[in-house]
């Protein structure tokens, strides 16, 4: 079978060949069929990653593909099954843990750039029936901590209103999720063109942060006061912004850094009471929840552009040029 490693940060990726592994007792055999790639997979890429990575990983953490075998004492899943796997494979349900989120795909473990791949079998979800494998594989990461950042954490009802941050994976999954939620959504991005975007997708009203650089208290502006709830993902550069644009008593949801430079003052938080969470993927439980919505409610991931297995450079290069809306994928027959 083929598979991808880095070597070291920066060195680029290697295509490699080895026999096809077995499932040991408790164990999956899955044929991947799709992947996603991650902000956080170009950091590691470039050995910007803040968390330990292990020599020759194979990169990726978001894949979804179907059961070719299992191994003894595996009940729960047969050949032919579709699921995906879990980012933190050890957090089942319950708030994380130092323990339960020790170890990570494409970090501490081999990720799931490879042609097959084996799990343990309590780190595998179903994937909604409606989904192609690509489709699937913007599910672990993106999908599940914008799930977090809304629905878990952010607890959003109809009525309310969420400021969503540009256009990728993780925001336009915030923004489907919290439009599915009944939330007024506000929208930011530096391109008109993809602002209208955004509107289709739902989005109530939208900011140019280029064109706007306070666009926090635009945002505030438009939301009577404040949004409800912020899904910040740009991290040191932004979250000043975000604070500037949530109601007092808001939720700000930190779900990415993008932008280490800039600083913001605490005083906000103080003055306006307001609630500042980190949120790192969830837990499986998590993510048989959110599966259940998209599978009901029949979502669909925004899907930005499509490459194959070997294409995987020229995706990384894509995602990095900033030029898409939703999730750059990597799909196999």
């Amino acid at each position: 079978m083929k598979f991808f490693s880095l070597p070291r940060p920066g060195a680029g990726l290697v295509i490699g060949e080895r026999d096809t592994p077995e499932p040991g007792p408790g164990e999956v055999l899955v044929r991947m069929r799709g992947w996603a790639v991650n902000a956080r997979d170009l950091m590691i890429l470039k050995g910007f990653y803040p968390k330990p990575v292990k020599p020759d990983v194979v990169p990726l953490s978001d894949g979804a593909g179907e059961v070719v075998a299992v191994g003894d004492g595996v009940s729960a899943w047969s050949a032919g099954d579709r699921v995906a796997a879990t980012y933190f494979p050890d957090w089942q349900s319950g708030p994380g843990t130092p323990e339960k989120t020790a170890n990570d795909l494409a970090g501490t473990l081999d990720g799931v750039l490879a042609e097959y791949c084996v799990f343990p079998s309590d780190a595998l979800v179903a994937v909604p029936a409606h989904l192609d494998f690509a489709e699937a594989a913007t599910l672990p990461s993106a999908g599940v901590t914008a799930w977090r950042a809304v629905v878990e954490e952010g607890r959003v009802v109809p009525g309310q209103t969420v400021l969503t941050m540009g256009s990728g994976g993780l925001s336009t999954f915030a923004l489907q999720f919290a439009v599915l939620g009944g939330a007024r959504v506000v929208a930011t991005s530096s391109s008109d063109e993809k602002l209208e975007r955004l509107r289709e997708l739902g989005a109530a009203e939208t900011i140019n942060y280029t064109t706007t650089p306070e666009w926090g208290a635009a945002a505030a502006e438009l939301t009577g006061g404040g949004a409800d709830h912020v899904v910040d993902v740009g991290g040191g550069g932004t979250i000043g912004q975000s604070m500037i644009a949530a109601r007092y008593g808001g939720h700000v949801s930190v779900a990415g850094v993008l932008t280490h430079e800039g600083a913001a003052d605490p005083i906000l938080v103080l003055v306006k009471q307001l609630t500042l969470r980190g949120l790192t993927n969830a837990s499986r439980e998590t993510f048989q929840s959110m599966n259940r919505a998209v599978e009901t409610t029949g979502m669909r991931p925004v899907i930005d552009r499509r490459f194959a297995f070997e294409e995987v450079a020229e995706a990384v290069k894509h995602l990095e040029s900033g030029t898409h809306l939703g999730k750059v994928v990597l799909e196999s027959d």
